[in-house]
């Protein structure tokens, strides 16, 4: 494939990937969206499907990455050149920063009403006032990328090696192309199954991100956008989400070629 397919099939599907997966937790976590409080569940089908759509846009151009552990994983198995890496890393994370940038256009509304509209207190609501004392909007950092449960730094770094080594090894052993440097069309609906079965087994610590550049390229997204009381970025953990699915692919691809490789 040329670099050109690599570069727009990498951030066509990714976008997607990040507009669909963050879509579904800005559905869930804003009041004024009818989706509103629908839950984990629907966060891990949202997230499933997400991976389903973006993979499938790209699967014939670029071989649908998606994700820079993905790439890293195919690599030290041998199906993606290191040449390519590069490409594929770059494109990955503009396709991030795209998506949750869609994101943002997508919810304009409930971003803007979720941070300037105070909460209504009980007492008032009592006495009929509409009128909050305060100005306490709930997080929105979580609808761009993820954060731990229990902040603790070591145990959120070996859940997102555990859950990436769960992917990456799948997508190796179950998902590849004929060419063996990317995802096929069965491997898209492995993947997203996969992905679906690891947000619901293993997303609950950290919120799984198994992917550096959903993770990071929101969160950046997140430190510019020039949202009023946005709240932190959390950028002492954002080390997490990128290096712990980095290490989870090595460690798949050195396995897949230990016990699996023909």
């Amino acid at each position: 494939m040329s670099s050109t397919d690599i570069f727009v099939g990498e951030v066509v599907g990714t976008a997607v990937l990040i507009l669909l997966g963050g879509g579904v937790v800005a559905a869930v976590t804003f009041k004024r969206s009818k989706a509103y409080e629908a839950g984990w569940v629907a966060v891990a089908f949202g997230w499933g499907m997400a991976v389903l759509s973006g993979a499938y846009i790209a699967t014939g151009v670029s071989g649908a990455h998606l994700n820079p552990a993905v790439t890293l994983g195919l690599a030290i198995e041998g199906g993606t050149a290191w040449s390519d890496v590069p490409l594929y890393l770059f494109s990955e994370m503009l396709g991030a920063i795209i998506g949750a940038v869609l994101v943002w256009l997508t919810y304009y509304g409930q971003f803007r009403y979720h941070l300037t509209t105070p909460p209504i207190t009980g007492d008032e609501l009592d006495h009929g006032s509409p009128t909050a004392a305060s100005n306490e909007p709930g997080p929105v950092l979580g609808v761009f990328s993820t954060a731990p449960e229990i902040p603790h730094k070591l145990q959120n770094l070996v859940t997102e090696i555990i859950a990436t080594f769960v992917l990456i090894i799948a997508i190796l052993t179950q998902g590849l192309n004929d060419d063996g440097n990317g995802l096929g069309p069965l491997g898209a609906l492995i993947t997203a199954l996969v992905v679906l079965a690891i947000g619901l087994s293993l997303g609950g610590p950290t919120g799984y991100a198994i992917n550096p550049a959903r993770d990071l390229g929101p969160r950046i997204v997140h430190a510019l956008l020039p949202l009023p009381n946005k709240g932190s970025s959390d950028w002492q953990y954002a080390w997490v989400p990128v290096v712990g699915p980095l290490i989870g692919a090595a460690l798949a691809g050195g396995l897949y070629n230990l016990a699996f490789a023909p």
